[in-house]
């Protein structure tokens, strides 16, 4: 038989818990009269036969119709004030959870007119915090059935909200902004990203309460991170490898001769990938004729360098099958072997 409560409480902080369950597995019997107890942080959400019946806030509640009257649609008028009813409380946190971290897996692709390619990779990291606003909203759309749900179990969906947000706010601040004054509009940048979130927590039945960049710098991907991602032609990718190099060859303790390469080296990436950008630098050596090593995987517009062909007729004879390429994800990788045999053919 089923235990029969008279008084419905959860004497607990809730330090990492957004919503509990009472009882914890099956249902409760509830009496008409029964008391719910609800702390001062908490809200305290009745359901019965998967439908919300009332909202208590903080106090001591006598479970009765005259103050949950759609408990007379269930209960019927067959039965006395005391017969017990199957039903569960969802108690809600009011605390506001803090210091929620967030960052980006990776880096945002944003506009940099005038600087060298043009764009930008942008990396941050932050806070945030959130708070419950609409408890019978958040435990329908979102908690269900579960009797425990804690702030990890949607951390990775605000976050993802987040990061969605900043990308937008990013790129409507670069199209007013260069990115070294987009590092000094931090504050600003948060609180767009908090405006832009506000009907998506809300939808939810939460509200953002604080979004908080730590740090926005530009991203430290290399050369062939930048290449894979297929923002570097070969023209430029070649070039940034020597500049590595001669990076490279400063930072060793060979002294003098290798820190003026170095310097030389890092003032002319600029121009470098800005010239390739336009179409208007050519590695030396570059393209099919010219004697540079065709590497073991090229994007289609690299293929295209090689072939002297525009990249939409690589993409054409990889659909119509003629040229073999591998599809990762939206993108297409090539091998040597399989262009070299498509060149022969």
């Amino acid at each position: 038989m089923a235990r029969i409560f008279d008084v419905i409480e959860y004497a607990n902080e809730m330090s990492d818990e957004i919503v509990h369950r009472f009882p914890e597995e099956g249902i409760g019997d509830f009496r008409i009269g029964s008391q719910v107890i609800v702390r001062e942080s908490q809200w305290a959400v009745f359901y019965r036969d998967g439908n919300a019946l009332d909202v208590f806030k903080p106090g001591r509640h006598t479970i009765a119709t005259a103050n949950v009257p759609l408990l007379i649609d269930f209960i019927g008028k067959a039965f006395n004030d005391r017969t017990p009813f199957p039903a569960e409380v969802y108690f809600v946190s009011k605390k506001e959870f803090a210091n929620k971290k967030w960052g980006t897996p990776q880096p945002i692709i944003v506009r940099n007119p005038g600087m060298g390619l043009g764009v930008a990779l942008l990396q941050g990291f932050g806070t945030y915090s959130f708070q419950v606003k609409d408890p019978q909203q958040f435990v329908t759309q979102i908690v269900g059935v579960q009797h425990t749900y804690r702030t990890s179990d949607i951390e990775e969906r605000l976050r993802t909200m987040l990061l969605s947000k900043l990308q937008d706010v990013l790129g409507e601040t670069a199209a007013k902004n260069s990115v070294p004054e987009m590092i000094g509009l931090t504050e600003e940048i948060g609180a767009a990203v908090r405006a832009k979130s506000k009907e998506d927590f809300e939808a939810i039945g939460l509200t953002l309460k604080t979004f908080y960049i730590g740090n926005l710098k530009p991203s430290e991907k290399s050369a062939q991170e930048l290449r894979d991602m297929g923002m570097l032609d070969m023209a430029t990718y070649t070039q940034l490898q020597a500049a590595d190099a001669m990076r490279d060859a400063a930072q060793n303790e060979g002294g003098g001769a290798g820190l003026t390469a170095g310097i030389g080296a890092g003032m002319g990436i600029g121009n470098i990938m800005g010239q390739a950008l336009q179409g208007g630098y050519q590695a030396p050596g570059a393209g099919a004729g010219g004697g540079a090593k065709m590497p073991d995987i090229m994007t289609p517009a690299e293929a295209a360098q090689f072939m002297k062909v525009t990249e939409d007729d690589i993409l054409e004879a990889i659909k119509d099958g003629s040229l073999k390429a591998k599809k990762v994800g939206k993108a297409y990788r090539i091998s040597k072997d399989n262009l070299e045999a498509f060149m022969n053919s």
